[in-house]
């Protein structure tokens, strides 16, 4: 029983310090970046330069 209330007390903890180091630091990164989600256009792909190039370069 003991070990299930410090348990609650480190979580309860860590959230804590979460909440803080928000409130300094902001926002926190997101665990993956907008190219590596799925659904996002691959912009090193050659339709993308295709499309991107200016008409002086063809």
């Amino acid at each position: 029983m003991a070990e299930h209330n410090n348990e609650k007390h480190d979580e309860s903890r860590a959230r804590i310090e979460r909440a803080r180091l928000a409130r300094i630091f902001g926002d926190v990164l997101p665990e993956t970046t907008s190219d590596e989600q799925a659904g996002a256009e691959d912009t090193r792909s050659d339709q993308w330069f295709d499309r991107e190039r200016p008409p002086h370069h063809y």
